[in-house]
């Protein structure tokens, strides 16, 4: 696995927890990075994207809630998770995408409790 993602867990509901993504540099420097989640019986779908230069994108459910940040220091792209919702829970995917294709990391659970 290439791409190693941590900081999953369970929090209440309104609380917080921050993700992070570890990346070789051959998958982090020039390739857009982004967090995607599945819940149970829903397909996959983007949460928040970021590109080498920092322009980033995100779901209209976690806009104002998430932010996507990266270090490149670290080769680390970050998921700040606030205001939680129990909506929210669900495995986090770390992705990859560049010219040399698309990879993806194994999930993390993200469990939000009412």
């Amino acid at each position: 696995v290439q791409l190693q993602a941590s900081g999953g867990g369970l929090v209440q509901a309104g609380g917080s927890l921050r993700l992070a993504c570890a990346a070789p540099g051959s998958l982090f420097s020039r390739n857009v990075v982004g967090w995607y989640r599945q819940a149970p019986g829903k397909q996959r779908e983007l949460v928040a994207t970021i590109t080498s230069g920092g322009s980033t994108n995100y779901a209209d459910s976690v806009k104002a809630r998430f932010t996507i940040s990266r270090d490149a220091a670290k080769n680390t792209v970050y998921l700040q998770m606030n205001s939680l919702k129990p909506e929210d829970t669900a495995v986090y995917y770390c992705n990859s995408e560049g010219v040399a294709g698309v990879y993806w990391g194994r999930g993390t659970q993200v469990t939000v409790s009412s």
